[in-house]
């Protein structure tokens, strides 16, 4: 009987285990949404140089620098040593929920004749196989265990654009930019048999179309019009997708067209939508029209570029002020769509360090500060935490030499992070300055009742504050970074005013109350894109436990799963165009609209669209319009365009990519606008065309 009762024992405990097992854990139901970053901190880490767990991975040979001492070669970091980072709390300590890793897929394994290696990442051999020098599928499937079960999200680095260094004239250079697909060479640069490349030259950057159809330095630059190339690439990403990525940064989009791009998410959104953001790059001071366009409709964000250079100009250089910080936030906030999914940082593997030696430190605290209580996405580049200097690449790319976590930096990312996870004000809100001049700026973010104040002073005496005014409720409030940067406490009155204070030279101070809405509020809409059947999760608060509607304007969507913060819904079958989501309650409580969804005609595929005899006269442009949302639905202001005339195709001949519904029987026509506004149609009847529905076209016609 005793045995008997010890059996049924050891099963109930056993059955027992298994349920526990078979439930998730907190951390891994962070990261099932996986298009909503706007709470999270993302750490970049430049793989071969952040730690190496498996020395027995390195290479050998002349591609190997031991002990790092030629930083354009291969140091030895790897997936194994990301896991031990992981595993020893350094990275959940420091408060990361999301890890931005290089290029995970085999990279050329030739020295480049400059001395330069691949360890980087970005010159793609094989996008089906792993770089050995990270790891192997096994040890990716770890790195991906063990990050999600900390609740830790993945994005991986992603080159569409070109391949590895090739010249045109010499076949031995490099590795001749050869290009495999799992192992099975697809062709290489100066053998282009199936045409997967381009054959234009090198771009001098003088304009868009010359860096979208010519080489980005020596790289060689994939024809995305080619149907192979095109395939193959939407296979590989889809690919990584299976293997449980939680993100993507493309790189080099403004070295593509962006009707390729948006046919590229397009397939990302219907298999297994992850959030997605782009490279392009802009200089300091430098602002620029297409990227925000890119931005609002390729279906991806962008890294801020605008956002990184202003603060270093202000906290870096002391080339700005706050003013200027100020009105690029004031500016951006209208110029993108949703600039809480825009990817912020101070400082990244593109540009040196934001640390410069022991007396910038507080700088550095400073800018991570303001980082972490601004609006977007912010970034973390590894060792920022730990003050690492150096110039521009590769000394921007230091291995991580101590992990040292008693570090001022360290600690206010690890607190400003978890006050990003629970104050939604940070993630969802809008900014509104409060008190502004050269050295002292003062900014709230609010999301319903829910509030941040952050008060930055960068000069070097101490500053009295007075007539500020917030919406923080009466009380006092002291330093959510406990003094780390000389912030000291406030004392709010019933109106909202704030006793006068001093605010102390080179200090950061950040005041809050969280107070969830209890009524409906969208706060982030992933993705904002999509085609009729694809999975949106809507993230908020006050949705309530019962299940209310989603609507696209006023068509109700079907859902699929509801919770009081987090709601997944897809998209309804209704026309192609742009429509305002907004979610009423089982209380019949509506909240207030989140604008603009792009809902696509069908599946998406990039079509060339060209015109012969196009004649202009000096400042008139030709641009397309036609029968489908994606061609403007014939509305001369959403024409696409203006089209381009110089490398693929030459004046009096325009041409442009774009991404169409698949399959579809289109109408079109070509149109000349001048600098006025004023418009000249295509005569005749309406084009007509069927777009295929896979792969890429090429249609042209005469004027």
């Amino acid at each position: 009987m005793n045995d008997l009762n010890d059996f049924l024992k050891t099963i109930s405990l056993s059955f027992i285990f298994f349920l526990l097992l078979s439930l998730p854990t907190v951390a891994e139901a962070d990261v099932t949404n996986k298009v909503n970053y706007s709470k999270d901190v993302i750490y970049q880490v430049v793989t071969d140089r952040f730690s190496d767990g498996n020395p027995g991975n390195n290479p050998s040979g002349a591609i190997f620098s031991q002990n790092c001492i030629d930083l354009h070669k291969y140091c030895g970091g790897d997936w194994q040593g990301i896991i031990d980072k992981i595993n020893d709390g350094y990275l959940t300590d420091l408060g990361i929920t999301a890890l931005w890793i290089s290029q995970p897929v085999e990279n050329v394994y030739a020295l480049h004749p400059s001395g330069y290696t691949s360890y980087h990442g970005y010159w793609a051999r094989d996008y089906k196989k792993t770089n050995p020098y990270y790891g192997n599928f096994d040890d990716f499937d770890r790195l991906m265990s063990t990050a999600h079960s900390n609740g830790i999200k993945v994005i991986m680095d992603f080159t569409p654009n070109h391949s590895s260094p090739a010249l045109e004239t010499n076949p031995n250079y490099v590795e001749n930019g050869a290009i495999y697909d799992n192992g099975t060479l697809l062709g290489n640069y100066s053998n282009d048999q199936q045409n997967l490349f381009h054959h234009n030259g090198g771009t001098d950057f003088s304009s868009y179309e010359d860096s979208i159809y010519r080489n980005l330095y020596d790289l060689a630059d994939y024809d995305l019009n080619n149907t192979v190339m095109d395939q193959y690439l939407k296979e590989s990403i889809k690919f990584w997708l299976d293997k449980g990525i939680d993100g993507i940064r493309v790189d080099a989009v403004k070295h593509m067209s962006e009707g390729w791009q948006t046919s590229l998410m397009s397939d990302i959104y219907s298999h297994k939508p992850v959030f997605t953001f782009g490279e392009w790059f802009l200089g300091s001071g430098e602002v620029d029209p297409q990227n925000h366009h890119f931005a609002n409709e390729s279906g991806m964000s962008l890294l801020d570029f605008q956002f990184g250079q202003t603060i270093r100009n202000v906290l870096k250089d002391r080339t700005s002020n706050w003013y200027d910080f100020n009105e690029m936030i004031t500016s951006t906030e209208k110029e993108y769509n949703e600039v809480i999914d825009q990817v912020t940082f101070i400082d990244n593997h593109d540009m040196s360090r934001f640390s410069v030696g022991s007396s910038s430190n507080r700088q550095t605290d400073m800018a991570l500060a303001v980082l972490l209580t601004s609006r977007g996405v912010p970034t973390i580049y590894y060792g920022t935490e730990q003050y690492i200097t150096g110039g521009n690449d590769p000394e921007n790319r230091k291995p991580l030499k101590t992990f040292d976590r008693s570090t001022n930096s360290y600690q206010i990312i690890s607190k400003l992070a978890s006050l990003r996870q629970t104050n939604s004000a940070l993630g969802y809100g809008t900014t509104t300055e409060r008190w502004l001049n050269e050295d002292i700026y003062i900014y709230e973010r609010t999301f319903g009742n829910s509030i941040v104040l952050t008060a930055v002073n960068s000069s070097n005496s101490n500053q009295t504050i007075t007539n500020l005014n917030t919406s923080l409720p009466q009380g006092n409030y002291t330093d959510e970074l406990q003094q780390r940067l000389d912030g000291n406490t406030i004392t709010v009155n019933a109106n909202g005013a704030v006793n006068s204070f001093q605010l102390r030279a080179n200090s950061v101070a950040v005041w809050q109350v969280s107070n969830p809405s209890t009524s409906p509020l969208i706060g982030q809409v992933g993705p904002m894109m999509g085609k009729a059947g694809n999975t949106i999760t809507v993230s908020g608060e006050g949705f309530g436990d019962e299940r209310g509607s989603v609507l696209f304007d006023s068509t109700s969507s079907e859902i699929i799963s509801w919770s009081n913060t987090e709601i997944s819904a897809k998209v309804p079958n209704v026309a192609g165009g742009y429509y305002d989501l907004s979610v009423v309650t089982a209380a019949n409580i509506k909240s207030p609209t989140y604008k603009e969804f792009e809902i696509l005609s069908g599946n998406q595929v990039s079509v060339r669209f060209g015109v012969n005899n196009a004649t202009t006269s000096p400042g008139t442009n030709l641009y397309i319009v036609g029968n489908v949302s994606e061609l403007g639905n014939w509305d001369a202001d959403k024409a696409i365009g203006p089209m381009f005339n110089q490398v693929m195709y030459q004046y009096p001949t325009w041409y442009y990519d774009i991404s169409v519904p698949a399959g579809k029987n289109l109408e079109y026509k070509y149109i000349k606008k001048d600098q006025n506004g004023n418009v000249v149609w295509q005569s005749g009847n309406n084009r007509t065309y069927t777009s295929p529905t896979t792969g890429t076209d090429t249609v042209m016609i005469n004027w």
